[in-house]
């Protein structure tokens, strides 16, 4: 025979027991959504990092003099720009498109975003100079293109909401 003073209070504690099992259970979910909502991001940010770098090879791509000549070397963002609404120069047209880009790196990308640009022509056997006509020779040299930005990490939940990577996009390429 079951005696009933014995079972009270055994639901209240079986509702407990469960509600505190549901509650581990979301904390765990809300910790795989913040990750996934991080890791979204930064795949964003290196997606972004991507266009941009294939946008400023295919400008440096459409000016082979530029190129030979060394305009387009140098750290970004750089805040000089060019109007090239009346026709460029070469040296010009790099100017005008290093701030172009420039200013796409600080708008897509965020605050803290370097770049670094180095092309590399000591293996070439003719260099044009500035006011020759050249329709497109092969270039022959490299470039070395770095865009470095802070994303931000994977950490566990509740960890430090500071918790910053630094991500590195390294690049060598011929124009």
């Amino acid at each position: 025979m079951l005696n009933l003073s014995s079972q009270r209070g055994v639901t209240l504690v079986e509702v407990l027991v469960a509600v505190l099992i549901f509650s581990i259970g979301l904390t765990g979910a809300a910790g795989l959504l913040v990750m996934s909502a991080r890791s979204s991001h930064g795949a964003y940010l290196r997606t972004q990092v991507t266009f941009l770098a294939q946008s400023m090879a295919d400008r440096m791509q459409a000016n082979p003099i530029g190129v030979w000549m060394g305009d387009y070397n140098g750290s970004y963002p750089n805040p000089v720009s060019q109007d090239c609404a009346a026709g460029c120069t070469p040296r010009q047209l790099a100017v005008h498109d290093k701030g172009i880009w420039s200013r796409q790196l600080t708008t897509f990308l965020p605050a803290g975003v370097q770049a670094n640009i180095l092309c590399d022509n000591t293996g070439l056997s003719y260099v044009p100079g500035p006011d020759e006509r050249v329709l497109r020779p092969p270039y022959g040299g490299t470039c070395k293109m770095q865009v470095s930005w802070t994303g931000q990490g994977i950490g566990a939940v509740g960890s430090d909401k500071n918790d910053h990577a630094q991500e590195t996009l390294a690049w060598e390429f011929q124009p």
